[in-house]
């Protein structure tokens, strides 16, 4: 959540910031703003909304100053406001902050540089409290301030701090937040993530836990938390900026739900040789390793916690494993049976999750085996592993996650195949016909995808509907309570997920005519059910939409209409089951007039608990 840009050169800060920032603006776009050292102050410009109104107040702003700081917000502490935007400043106006995360004590620090040093606050934030416990302790020394306010902070955050007393530098710290520092010849950049800096670079330093930076134009100093010079090295960027862009569709979502057929293909292919072997990267899990697991975990949150109940059916049918699956936000907390005999799947697409991050090192510190499946290179998830299965998505912008999670749950279908050979709970037949399945995906998704208009027209019949629900069997709930989730996120729709046979212990009462419902009916062992499923809302008055394969004709007799999709076994249908509900809630947000790819209050990577 939130984005930080900083920037050390020779040249013009303003354009470097605002670009970073516009590369940035997935993680937060409630307010912005931008701060550069200038005749021995700093000239903070701030505003509310998103980076374009940014660059209106500053465009007559003739800014010589090469060294500058920048961020575009989503809100934690104090609503979006221009006061509580960051960056901010001390006391003396003479140091300026950009922060993600959250400072936990910032309400006993305010208490004491109020009491201590008379300070008036003017924002409602925690990061405020920062910019101020710099100040006091400025002497001269940015780096020494910085650290000596860190120690008196508690929380997760990414900090970047400038003083005009030091105009050549930025001083940058780290905890619980992602940071990077880009490489350039003559200037260099601090950032929260790799977009914001690849317009410009490709040599990038991923910064650990509780390290800090010191950053002028020539040169990018990392440090311990006892003050050691770390080394550290370079991290080569392969993929291209223009994987970031839209690409000529109207929104990032579109075209990453577009993406989808490629990102399953990229993610199998990698994994799977020409005669259905599956080599898992660098994981380096053996027969004995699996044998020795008594459970597995697999803890995520949002869409990711989503693969993960995929990931349970997958594991347990094919490798025959008891697996549990918890909201990351909910595992530390109530005591988990973690030991050394214990695997835990952590699912993240930003690799930064912070819930996810402490849920990984609470299992770690028990004696678990860790093996993340993440999107990002190099993230924080994927650095504090044992092993890490990417997804190979490519950059994922809007905050809706689509081809992440369908490549997600082609990574856990792999994964799972692969410990049930190992202990050879899945025969040699089953599981070919499963590998052939999987192969058969990336063209049946495309094949969903050329027949979207199906999909749009409902969308343009029902985006007006207010209550609109969920239902299915077997992996299909899962289905079901992922396309809940995207409607909700970006066409803030009260939507509803439920298991189909749990409707007539409650949730039915809330069923009328003014209700929409999708029935999913994908699983053919399930199919008869479903439809006495789907017969019993219709009598409650409720419209219907089927979701089955095609062929299953008895459901439209059933249905007011039916969204058909390409035949496939049932343990391969969550990958195309979802499709058709991306689509519909993209069309839906698009009807509505919502903000697409930045839905209001969410933001992409939840850096935040």
């Amino acid at each position: 959540m939130c984005g930080i840009v900083g920037y050390v050169g020779s040249k013009n800060a303003k354009e470097k910031i605002i670009s970073g920032l516009k590369s940035l603006e997935y993680r937060g776009y409630d307010s912005a703003g931008i701060a550069i050292p200038i005749n021995g102050s700093v000239d903070v410009r701030k505003c509310v909304g998103g980076i374009d109104n940014l660059e209106k107040i500053i465009d007559d702003i003739n800014y010589d100053g090469a060294v500058g700081i920048g961020h575009t917000r989503w809100a934690t502490h104090g609503a979006p406001s221009v006061i509580n935007a960051h960056p901010h400043i001390n006391a003396s106006g003479d140091i300026a902050v950009v922060h993600n995360g959250i400072i936990e004590n910032y309400t006993e620090i305010k208490e004491w540089l109020v009491d201590s040093y008379g300070i008036e606050f003017k924002s409602e934030t925690d990061t405020e409290v920062i910019a101020h416990l710099i100040g006091v302790y400025y002497d001269g020394d940015l780096h020494e301030a910085v650290n000596r306010a860190v120690k008196k902070m508690r929380g997760a955050y990414a900090i970047a701090a400038i003083a005009a007393n030091e105009p050549d530098k930025i001083v940058a710290v780290r905890k619980d937040a992602p940071l990077v520092a880009g490489l350039g010849k003559g200037f260099n950049f601090v950032a929260s993530d790799i977009p914001a800096v690849l317009k410009y670079v490709r040599e990038i330093y991923l910064i650990e836990n509780n390290e800090t930076l010191v950053i002028t134009k020539d040169d990018v100093k990392i440090f311990d938390k006892d003050g050691k010079t770390v080394k550290r090295d370079v991290f080569h960027v392969t993929w291209d900026v223009d994987a970031a862009e839209k690409g000529g569709y109207e929104h990032f979502m579109i075209k990453e739900i577009h993406e989808q057929p490629d990102g399953i293909k990229d993610t199998l292919n990698k994994r799977v040789d020409k005669d259905g072997n599956i080599m898992l990267d660098d994981i380096k899990l053996t027969a004995e390793d699996v044998a020795g697991f008594n459970r597995v975990y697999i803890v995520a949150c949002g869409t990711a916690y989503h693969a993960g109940l995929i990931g349970k059916y997958t594991i347990e049918k094919f490798a025959g494993i008891p697996v549990e699956v918890d909201v990351a936000s909910e595992f530390r907390y109530r005591d988990p049976f973690v030991d050394d005999k214990t695997l835990f799947i952590a699912i993240s697409q930003s690799g930064e999750t912070l819930d996810t991050l402490a849920a990984l090192r609470e299992a770690k510190s028990k004696g678990a085996r860790i093996l993340s499946v993440v999107n990002v290179v190099g993230s924080s998830v994927a650095r504090e592993s044992d092993d890490v299965f990417y997804t190979w998505a490519g950059p994922e912008i809007s905050v809706a996650s689509t081809k992440a999670y369908t490549t997600q749950l082609a990574c856990m279908y792999l994964l799972s195949l692969y410990i049930g050979k190992l202990n050879g709970h899945i025969s040699d037949n089953y599981y070919n016909e499963i590998i052939d399945a999987l192969r058969d995906i990336p063209e049946k998704v495309q094949e969903i995808l050329d027949r979207k208009s199906v999909v749009e027209k409902l969308a343009n019949t029902f985006y007006k509907k207010e209550k609109i629900f969920f239902v299915g069997r077997g992996t299909d709930t899962v289905a079901s309570k992922e396309g809940s989730l995207k409607l909700k996120e970006i066409s803030y729709i009260n939507s509803f997920a439920i298991a189909a046979g749990e409707l007539k212990h409650g949730t039915i009462a809330l069923i009328d005519e003014e209700t929409l419902l999708f029935a999913l009916a994908t699983q053919d062992r399930l199919f008869e059910k479903m439809v006495s499923n789907v017969e019993e809302i219709k009598a409650r008055g409720a419209r219907v939409i089927a979701i089955a394969k095609e062929g299953n004709e008895q459901i439209a007799e059933k249905s007011d209409e039916v969204i058909f999709i390409p035949q496939a076994i049932d343990e391969v249908m969550p990958l195309l089951a979802i499709v058709p509900l991306q689509l519909f809630a993209y069309y839906v947000s698009k009807n509505r007039g919502c903000n697409v790819d930045k839905p209001k209050n969410l933001a992409k990577s939840v850096t935040v608990e």
